[in-house]
C-alpha cells in the first residue's frame, strides 16, 4: 500500500502544473543546508497553496512557521494586487534563505517576515487575515488556532499542515504519543467548531482545511 501510495503522488505530481523554477532552486538548496528538508512543502502540495491563494486573491495572509519560505512563495503568487504575507518563523539561522529566494522571486516587498515565537508575534499585529497557515511546532496548533479563529474574515481559510502526522492520528499511537494525542484533539475541535467548516485532505502529511463561516 505505501508503494502505491508513493506511485499514485508521484503521478499526480507528473501531470500537475510544475512549480515556478526557482522553487526547485529554494527545494535543492533547503535539501543541502538544512538537517530536516523534509519539512519543505513540496510541489503537489505547494502548487495546492497557490491554487488555494489564486482561488482566494487574499489581501492579508498569516503564515505561522516559514521554514525556508517555499509555502510562502506559493501563497504569495495569489495574493491580490495590495495584498501581503506576513510569515513568522522561529529560527533565526533560516532568515537568510528566507529573504534571499524572496528576493530573487520578486516577492519581497509582498512578503513581511517575522523572526520570533509565533505566540507572541501574532497578538501584535494588525488588522483580520483572509487566508492563515499553519505549519510550525504541532504542539501549539490549538492555541495558534485560538489565537487567530475571531481575526479571520467570514469566507476566509484557515489551513493546518501535518494534521495526519504520518498516519498516526489514525492509529492507536494516539493515545501514547503526546504530539499525535495532540495533533488528533485538534482535528476533533475544527470538526466541533461551528464556526467554520472543515475538510481534511490527505495530501503528503494531511492538509486540514478550514473556512470560517
Amino acid at each position: 500500500m505505501q508503494r502505491l501510495d508513493a506511485t499514485i503522488f508521484d503521478y499526480c505530481e507528473q501531470w500537475s502544473a510544475p512549480p515556478d523554477p526557482v522553487l526547485y532552486e529554494l527545494e535543492r538548496e533547503t535539501h543541502l543546508r538544512t538537517l530536516a528538508p523534509q519539512m519543505l512543502s513540496g510541489a503537489l502540495q505547494g502548487q495546492l497553496l497557490k491554487l488555494f491563494s489564486q482561488l482566494q486573491r487574499p489581501k492579508s495572509v498569516l503564515e505561522i512557521g516559514t521554514f525556508t519560505g517555499y509555502a510562502t512563495i506559493c501563497l504569495a503568487q495569489g495574493l491580490a494586487r495590495d495584498g501581503r504575507v506576513r510569515t513568522i518563523e522561529a529560527n533565526p539561522e533560516l532568515e537568510y534563505l528566507i529573504r534571499k529566494y524572496l528576493k530573487i522571486a520578486g516577492l519581497e516587498d509582498k512578503v513581511e517576515v517575522h523572526i520570533g515565537d509565533a505566540m507572541q508575534v501574532i497578538p501584535t499585529l494588525p488588522g483580520t487575515f483572509d487566508l492563515v497557515f499553519i505549519d510550525a511546532g504541532k504542539q501549539y496548533y490549538q492555541a495558534y488556532y485560538d489565537l487567530i479563529i475571531d481575526r479571520v474574515e467570514s469566507g476566509g481559510l484557515i489551513i493546518a499542515d501535518n494534521v495526519l502526522w504520518s498516519g498516526k492520528v489514525a492509529t492507536g499511537l494516539r493515545e501514547t504519543d503526546a504530539d499525535t494525542k495532540l495533533l488528533h484533539a485538534f482535528n476533533v475541535s475544527l470538526q466541533e467548531d461551528e464556526r467554520v467548516d472543515n475538510l481534511l485532505l490527505p495530501i503528503r502529511d494531511g492538509l486540514l482545511v478550514a473556512r470560517k463561516r
